[in-house]
């Protein structure tokens, strides 16, 4: 078709630790998918593969992007670019341990060398089922032997010892040699990584352990072609958590304005973070209070001393709310942390019913595409009036099902968040009493109500996981204009 089903697989040090949605049909795919990734302090690199799925077979491998520790950690403020992919050469993406135990026996002539291989670890999935049929290759002094094929496993146990009879006068840069393959039936064989041993070394010394599989050495063989170019961003934030007590000082700063509301409130902690917030660490300001606030019991409290500041700034009402303030995003946060199983519950039925109808509907002329209605007529293409006037019907009948199953939802909505925006209306009718101003109680409520909760989950449903694969195109389409 011209086109590809690309989606992303994150791994840090071989180890899968994410799969973003698959987007359909797409050379310019958007994910705007979002992980934290907890690890341990000597993980060595983060990989993204960029893949596209197939429906039959496996699917193919377009480039990957990797990163360093050294290249995050050298970005104080985080790595955020367009990175070019590189070519995978699946001889060089390996991964997983193998077991070993090698010696030469002190008694016998002639010397041999005894390859004990007990078993490997966390090898690749190279077959269909997600798995291999592992066998191991062992090559010293012109001789090559293998194990028995463990089928269908990542963590094959051999327990099979392999001899090799050592020649007097052994070059002293030979070396043992063992590697790890994926048997198949059809075809040639996959590589799964390999480990070599100098046998000076093993002569002089047992060796005995897990060992890191290693890719075939690199080979100066240049790649042509462009594979595309990935943005991404990531940042590394090592936290050291401290026992509960050392935090209280600072949660008592935090939460006093609240608990004590007596004091001049441009002096508190909470009105001095309020103004040296950047906007673009607002949000992870936001997040973290509203976190502290909730395990405080003190969530509503911090909303409403955030709200009545704003309200006090605003002059005029139509602006309220608007911008992305310390408020405003607090609020925002606020409602997906309590709330998302409330959005689950109130759109998730009319959201996956969109997602298997994939009805046509637009109401651009401009981008109407007559032809794929031919099949609601059998008169052939209809005409832009009835395009509008049936995608008119549609859109009226989801957004119907969608403000019922809202209105219908009262006692599904959290205690919390109907408390915190009883207390928003209170203030916004003392600071704008006038009866000129009598809907602007409700507009303060429905712009986050709407705007910044059912709304964006409506556009995204996979950033808010309501669904576990991003929309198609025309999917996509319905859900940005029920949103608006």
């Amino acid at each position: 078709s011209g086109s590809s089903d690309p989606y992303c697989v994150v791994k840090v040090d071989n180890e899968v630790v994410a799969r973003t949605a698959t987007v359909w049909k797409s050379l310019d795919p958007f994910w705007g998918e979002e992980y934290t990734l907890r690890l341990s302090h000597g993980f060595r690199s983060l990989t993204v593969y960029v893949l596209d799925e197939d429906t039959i077979g496996q699917d193919d491998v377009i480039g990957k992007v990797s990163l360093s520790r050294q290249q995050i950690s050298a970005e104080p403020r985080g790595v955020d670019s367009w990175l070019s992919l590189a070519p995978v050469d699946p001889d060089k993406e390996v991964q997983g341990e193998i077991h070993l135990e090698l010696w030469v026996p002190e008694q016998g002539h002639p010397r041999v060398l005894r390859c004990h291989l007990i078993e490997a670890r966390d090898l690749a999935p190279r077959d269909l089922s997600g798995t291999s049929d592992p066998f191991a290759r062992v090559s010293c002094c012109g001789h090559t032997l293998e194990t028995a094929v463990i089928k269908k496993t990542r963590f094959p146990h051999w327990d099979e010892v392999l001899e090799f009879e050592l020649a007097e006068g052994e070059p002293g840069e030979a070396v043992l040699s063992v590697e790890v393959w994926d048997w198949d039936i059809v075809g040639k064989n996959d590589f799964l990584g390999r480990v070599e041993f100098p046998l000076d070394t093993i002569r002089t010394d047992p060796t005995k352990g897990w060992f890191q599989l290693l890719p075939f050495p690199s080979t100066t063989e240049e790649h042509g072609g462009q594979l595309g170019a990935l943005r991404l961003v990531v940042r590394l934030v090592e936290d050291r958590v401290l026992p509960p007590r050392y935090y209280q000082p600072l949660i008592q700063l935090l939460t006093e304005p609240i608990l004590c509301p007596g004091q001049p409130p441009a002096g508190t902690a909470l009105a001095v973070l309020e103004e040296v917030t950047s906007g673009e660490s607002r949000q992870d300001v936001a997040t973290k209070l509203v976190k502290i606030f909730l395990g405080q019991g003190l969530a509503v409290p911090l909303l409403d001393y955030l709200t009545t500041r704003e309200l006090a700034r605003t002059t005029d009402p139509n602006t309220l709310f608007r911008s992305n303030s310390l408020a405003s995003k607090s609020v925002e946060q606020f409602m997906k942390v309590v709330g998302l199983p409330y959005l689950h519950d109130v759109l998730k039925p009319v959201v996956n019913r969109i997602f298997e109808e994939k009805k046509y509907v637009e109401l651009d002329p401009g981008k109407m595409e007559l032809s794929r209605s031919r099949r609601i007529s059998f008169k052939g293409s209809l005409s832009e009036a009835r395009v509008r006037e049936s995608s008119l019907e549609l859109l009226k009948g989801y957004l119907g099902d969608i403000v019922d199953a809202i209105v219908g939802s009262v006692e599904k909505c959290p205690l919390i968040m109907r408390v915190a925006f009883k207390q928003l209306r209170r203030r916004v009718e003392e600071r704008f009493p006038s009866a000129q101003h009598e809907e602007v109680r409700y507009f303060s409520i429905s712009g986050f109500l709407f705007l910044r909760f059912f709304a964006p989950a409506i556009l995204t449903p996979k950033l808010f996981s309501l669904r576990e694969q991003h929309a198609d195109t025309r999917t996509g389409r319905t859900l940005l204009l029920l949103a608006k």
